[in-house]
């Protein structure tokens, strides 16, 4: 007979003593639990006792998370919360050094806890803390110690960041801002100067005069790997902060300081990996450059700005420079409009008496103007090859100019996500955006000319403009897919992949993506199907054997904690637990949590998960949301909440849960995956009937004949 759901049969070990087997009863109250633990063992005052996990974060029980202990758990009887707190309150005010830096390592690794964190809160141990660090007597690893663990209690969210004191956060700014100051002690200022930034105005404003650009550029440039990590995340935390002033005049600064190829030659194409935590960062360094452009992409040119018809017309001497140079007075007013009118044809205007009309559509708005203005200023030959190719072509033949460099900062734009807030996972940055200045107009000088090449090479006409531009985005974006390093390789790769070499692409997907439509066919391919999703359900359960390392991620955009989870070899119990940065495929036995497959109730996904409700539903949390899914378990409906770090590790794991629950594989990549496979069956089943049409419907089956004498008789052997 199965044990009653609110009972778990658990171990509890202490020191020097037996251990105890027990039968949990989870309606008795704690404290009536460990009276009994503490009569078997004879100890008095139960009440100072407190139980904890011995496995993974050492938790605290409580009567609030006593739900989450399973069958067969290890529970250690330790001293309470509340008597720690005090005892290690008490430790960090010792005049004994040893007593005093023990209490601090201690300190640390318990505040992690949220029911000691707050028990010594209540204490007022944050106080005890901040006068540690601003006495300033300690250093070293005692003082890394005493910043660790104030990290650890902010990150439980009992005290606001902006109560810290002056003197406190002037403290911090001034280890971060020293040269002989221990790497670790380093480390934690900048990540506690990173974590203070965007909770207000004020404290964004002090760190912001207190640590300097030129500060954070000399951390950036060390060769500890964790200190440049940190430096990159302050300085990610301050451009986010910033209003869009001062993210210009920051970014304008940081490219007088050449940060780009500092981050091209030494972090990018540094000898170690780049990690996952790195590559978002330059990611969101990039999205942020890129998204200065926004101001100009979304406005309108005004027909009265001096400045912006100057700059109009800038375009047409430089094209025209020699059919201008007859002075102005020869011409009357009407006859200049003329010329004026016939110039801005042939440069692509549709509207060539009053151009400015042509930009009023916003975006790409001043943006198409500005790139127009750089390609003719920084590649004046280019410029007026193209100009004066096409005006000498046949008119239905030519290629607008200006039309083309509309139509193609709006792609560019679309391509590179100007405009959008940045992602808060997302690691997908271009390594040649690093390796120039002004990224977004020399890609544009580039393109633009490829338009032109695309243009002559499917012998467009007028009516073929949206279809050149069309091959132009796939050349872009395939070409981008490859992650070239330079712009002069991206150069090289998309001018390679001509209109020829798109056909042949386009054909080659069309032919794997095709499928006979035969009836019998379909008939055949229905019937290999439940043989091919089980091939698919085991692969998925592999997968999940094998375990996936994941992240967690908090409000604050911190994403340094581990976690991994892995299927049981039987398919029968989930194991998952806290592991360090760098373990890639921890080993079962070293994962201290775990669920029973037959405990699993529904699988949850996106918007239905509870950690994506607890965030907030801007357009900065949809890459979240199409990667989040939840398992809710045992009676009490409890959830285990995932983020994967891919796409494809999220299809594969909701798969893989789906099949556990004994429900039908739903994602997108099951669908690909199917269809490959049965793609491929196929071919391989109808090779014989290669270039054989398949009739819709069998054919009749002939009439039997009026005799069977025409079979051999066996019955006599021959003579």
């Amino acid at each position: 007979m199965p044990p009653p759901k609110d009972v778990v049969k658990i171990a509890i070990q202490m020191v020097g003593a037996i251990p105890q087997l027990i039968e949990l009863q989870q309606t008795k109250p704690l404290t009536s639990v460990l009276k009994d633990v503490c009569d078997v063992w004879s100890l008095p005052n139960a009440e100072r006792y407190a139980l904890q996990y011995v496995d993974g974060r050492q938790t605290y029980i409580t009567e609030s998370n006593r739900g989450e202990i399973k069958n067969g758990s290890i529970l250690r009887l330790t001293t309470s919360p509340d008597q720690e707190a005090e005892r290690l309150y008490s430790g960090i005010q010792s005049n004994n050094s040893d007593v005093k830096a023990d209490s601090l390592k201690k300190l640390a690794s318990l505040s992690q806890d949220v029911t000691f964190a707050q028990e010594f809160i209540n204490r007022n141990g944050l106080k005890q803390i901040f006068s540690i660090v601003e006495e300033g007597n300690d250093t070293g690893e005692m003082l890394a110690h005493t910043l660790k663990a104030f990290m650890e209690l902010m990150e439980h969210d009992f005290v606001s960041w902006e109560t810290l004191s002056a003197a406190f956060i002037k403290k911090i700014v001034s280890y971060v801002n020293m040269n002989a100051v221990d790497a670790s002690v380093q480390q934690l200022s900048l990540s506690i100067l990173e974590n203070m930034v965007p909770t207000s105005r004020l404290l964004f404003e002090l760190v912001k005069k207190e640590v300097t650009l030129d500060r954070l550029l000399i951390h950036l440039q060390a060769t500890n790997a964790e200190l440049q990590l940190k430096a990159m995340a302050l300085l990610i935390a301050l451009l986010l902060a910033a209003t869009d002033a001062e993210r210009r005049a920051m970014m304008d600064y940081l490219r007088e300081k050449n940060i780009r190829q500092f981050i091209h030659k030494n972090i990018i194409h540094s000898s170690e990996p780049l990690g996952d935590e790195m590559a978002h960062y330059l990611y969101v360094l990039q999205s942020v450059s890129l998204n200065l452009c926004e101001h100009r992409m979304r406005t309108s040119m005004d027909p009265y700005s001096q400045e912006q018809r100057e700059l109009l017309q800038s375009l047409r001497q430089t094209a025209f420079e020699s059919e201008s140079e007859a002075p102005a007075s020869t011409f009357s007013t009407e006859r200049r409009r003329s010329l004026c009118a016939k110039e801005f044809r042939k440069l692509g205007f549709m509207n060539n008496s009053n151009p400015a009309e042509d930009l009023r559509r916003a975006p790409p708005g001043l943006l198409a103007l500005d790139n127009m203005v750089y390609f003719s200023r920084h590649t004046p030959s280019a410029y007026s090859r193209f100009v004066l190719e096409n005006s000498s072509r046949e008119d239905k033949h030519e290629c607008p100019f200006a039309q083309s460099s509309i139509q193609l900062t709006l792609i560019l734009c679309e391509i590179l996500h100007v405009g959008e807030p940045c992602s808060e996972t997302a690691q997908a940055f271009y390594p040649m955006f690093f390796g120039q200045d002004h990224f977004f107009e020399e890609l544009f000088c580039i393109c633009i000319q490829l338009v032109n090449k695309t243009w002559k090479e499917m012998r467009a006409t007028q009516e073929d403009f949206d279809k050149v531009l069309q091959v132009v985005r796939e050349q872009i974006t395939r070409t981008l897919s490859l992650k070239p390093t330079s712009l002069e390789l991206f150069k090289t790769r998309v001018n390679a992949l001509n209109y020829g070499e798109i056909l042949k692409l386009r054909q080659t997907e069309r032919l794997h993506q095709e499928e006979t439509l035969a009836v019998p066919v379909l008939e055949l391919r229905e019937r290999l199907k439940p043989e091919l999703l089980e091939l698919i359900r085991q692969q998925r359960l592999l997968h999940l054997c094998e375990g996936t390392l994941f992240r967690k991620i908090s409000s604050r955009r911190r994403q340094d904690k581990l976690w991994y989870c892995r299927l049981s070899p039987n398919h029968k119990v989930l194991h998952y637990g806290d592991v360090d940065e760098g373990v890639d495929s921890p080993p079962i036995e070293s994962l201290s949590e775990k669920i029973p497959v037959a405990d699993m109730k529904m699988l949850l996904v996106g918007k239905e998960c509870p950690h994506t409700k607890e965030k907030s539903s801007g357009k900065q949390n949809k890459d979240v949301l199409e990667l989040a899914f939840s398992i809710v378990y045992d009676v009490e409906e409890y959830c285990l909440n995932f983020i994967a770090p891919t796409r494809y590790e999220f299809c594969l794991w909701t798969d893989g849960l789906n099949v556990l629950l004994g429900k039908e594989m739903t994602s997108e990549r099951m669908q690909t995956d199917l269809d490959v496979l049965l793609s491929m069956e196929l071919k391989l089943r109808l090779l014989d009937l290669e270039n054989i049409s398949i009739p819709d419907t069998p054919p009749p089956v002939p009439k039997p004949p009026s005799n069977l004498n025409f079979c051999y008789d066996f019955s006599h052997t021959e003579q």
